[in-house]
């Protein structure tokens, strides 16, 4: 059986000689390249004879970072199967990475046995999970679902209201703009405050930037 293939993606470059010492002194394994950030990555993968099964991918880089190498690797090269190796256990960090196309998400004090077993099941299966993946998959679809449901609350004039709530005119001005009455902006507002569980116009905004009502 050949080994599979790995990259690894580390901008410390201790690290990063760690982890492949690591990975070649297993023979079910084989390192194909090293890189310091994305965009050499990138550019090493665009000319590569021989692409990587499995890239370890770190997400603190300078030039371009873990999250956004992961997004075009995802894009440009669906066969390559990313697995974030870091040192960063934010909640948003692991959604943003599992949403760029991870397939698996690792800190970097996991043993090797843990580290092997992700690499050959991501490269089997497609996905690994740990518990601090699921617990943020989850997250992600409790998010999602709440989402849809408010979203499929909200009438098109309401939806309307808070476009224009998320601009610089004030409510007069969005009435006129909506060829409503004041009183009526009133309504609109009192409305979408309680659907979206808001109680001011920066409420609002916040919530239309997150769910890109905008």
């Amino acid at each position: 059986m050949e080994p599979i293939k790995v990259a690894i993606v580390d901008d410390h470059k201790l690290v990063s000689k760690a982890i492949e010492n690591m990975i070649v002194s297993n023979s079910e394994f084989e390192v194909v390249l090293n890189c310091p950030n994305g965009e050499d990555f990138l550019r090493k993968l665009a000319v590569a004879d021989i692409l990587p099964d499995v890239v370890l991918m770190d997400i603190n880089m300078p030039i371009k970072n873990g999250i956004e190498t992961t997004s075009e690797v995802t894009k440009l090269y669906p066969d390559v199967k990313v697995i974030a190796l870091t040192m960063e256990d934010n909640e948003t960090t692991i959604i943003n990475m599992l949403k760029a196309g991870a397939k698996g998400y690792l800190l970097k004090d996991m043993s090797p046995d843990t580290l092997f077993k992700a690499i050959n099941i991501v490269h089997e299966k497609g996905i690994f999970y740990t518990d601090i993946v699921t617990q943020s998959l989850l997250k992600i679809r409790t998010e999602e679902k709440e989402t849809q449901e408010i979203n499929s609350s909200l009438k098109d004039r309401e939806l309307e209201f808070i476009r224009h709530a998320c601009s610089e005119l004030t409510y007069k001005e969005i009435a006129e703009q909506m060829f409503v009455s004041p009183r009526t902006i009133d309504g609109y507002r009192d409305s979408v405050f309680a659907k979206l569980n808001v109680k001011t116009r920066v409420g609002i905004v916040l919530f239309a930037i997150k769910h890109n009502l905008m």
